[in-house]
C-alpha cells in the first residue's frame, strides 16, 4: 500500500550509538525501503557548523541514509541543530533539501511541513536568537572560521541555551496556538506535520474555519520513531533501536 514516512529529531551524536542503530534499523527496513518517501524534518544530528563537521561515530548511520536513498526519494528540512548541514553533506545523505517550509500533496491533501521552531513565538529570546544565526552574512562569517574556533563557538552557545532553558516555563518553549493557526492560514492548508516540540501528538484545529489538523513527531531518545501515513491515515509508530515494530505495510 502506498505510504509515506516522516521523521524528526534524532539527534544523532557519537555517544548515542543506539539512536544510530536505529536510524540503521528504519533505513534497512522494508517499512522504509518500500515507502514513497521519507522526509526528515530537522535536527537530524545534535549539531552541525559546516559540511566538514567530524561525523567519526556516526558513519554507518549516515551511509545507510545514503544506501536507502537508493531506494527511497528522501527529503531533508534544518532543524534550530542542523541548519547549516549543505549541498556537500546532502549528496553524501542522498537527500534534497527543501525550504524551512513546504507545501505537499500527501495523498490529495495539501500538507505544510516545518521544523517547527518558527511557532514557538512565545520564547521571543530563542526568535531574536533564531534571527540572528539564519542571517546569510553571520552564516558566511562563521563558516568562515576555523573548525576548531566554530566548535568553541557552539559550546558557548550550547552553555547559555542550557542555563537560559532551565529558566524557562515549559509551556513558553511549545508551539503558540494563534501562530499555528495564522501559519495554516498563511500557506491555505488545513494540515501541518512539523517536530521541534519533543511533543508527539495528534491535533485537530480550526483554521480558516474549517477543520484542520496538526501532527507533531517525536523526538530519539529512549526509541526511535517514525509518522506512518497512507491515503486512509496517519499512525505514529514507536520501535526500539532494532526495528522489531517496523513489519511492513
Amino acid at each position: 500500500m502506498p505510504h509515506t514516512l516522516f521523521i524528526s529529531d534524532l539527534h544523532l551524536t557519537a555517544q548515542r550509538r543506539d539512536i544510530a542503530q536505529g536510524l540503521i534499523s528504519l533505513c534497512q527496513s522494508p517499512l522504509a525501503r518500500s515507502a514513497d518517501a521519507l522526509y526528515i524534518l530537522g535536527d537530524f544530528v545534535e549539531f552541525w557548523i559546516g559540511d566538514d563537521t567530524p561525523t567519526e561515530g556516526i558513519d554507518d548511520a549516515i551511509d545507510a541514509l545514503g544506501e536507502l536513498g537508493t531506494h527511497t526519494p528522501l527529503f531533508f528540512q534544518h532543524g534550530n541543530r542542523d541548519f547549516l548541514i549543505g549541498r556537500d553533506f546532502a549528496r553524501r545523505c542522498r537527500f534534497e533539501l527543501l525550504d524551512e517550509t513546504v507545501v505537499i500533496d500527501l495523498y490529495g491533501q495539501d500538507t505544510l511541513l516545518l521544523h517547527g521552531d518558527t511557532l514557538c513565538t512565545d520564547d521571543v529570546d530563542y526568535q531574536q536568537f533564531r534571527h540572528m544565526v539564519r542571517n546569510a552574512d553571520w552564516q558566511a562569517d562563521f563558516l568562515n572560521k576555523t573548525l576548531p574556533e566554530r566548535l568553541e563557538v557552539v559550546k558557548q552557545i550550547r552553555a547559555k541555551t542550557q542555563e537560559a532553558m532551565t529558566m524557562k516555563a515549559s509551556d513558553i518553549m511549545d508551539v503558540n496556538q494563534n501562530a499555528v493557526v495564522e501559519t495554516l492560514e498563511a500557506f491555505g492548508v488545513q494540515h501541518m506535520i512539523h517536530g521541534h516540540t519533543h511533543r508527539p501528538a495528534q491535533h485537530t484545529l480550526t483554521a480558516s474555519g474549517q477543520p484542520a489538523t496538526r501532527t507533531v513527531l517525536s523526538d530519539w531518545d529512549q526509541h526511535g520513531n517514525c509518522l506512518l501515513v497512507t491515503p486512509e491515515r496517519q499512525t505514529l509508530i514507536d520501535f526500539d533501536w532494532q526495528g522489531s515494530e517496523l513489519a511492513p505495510y
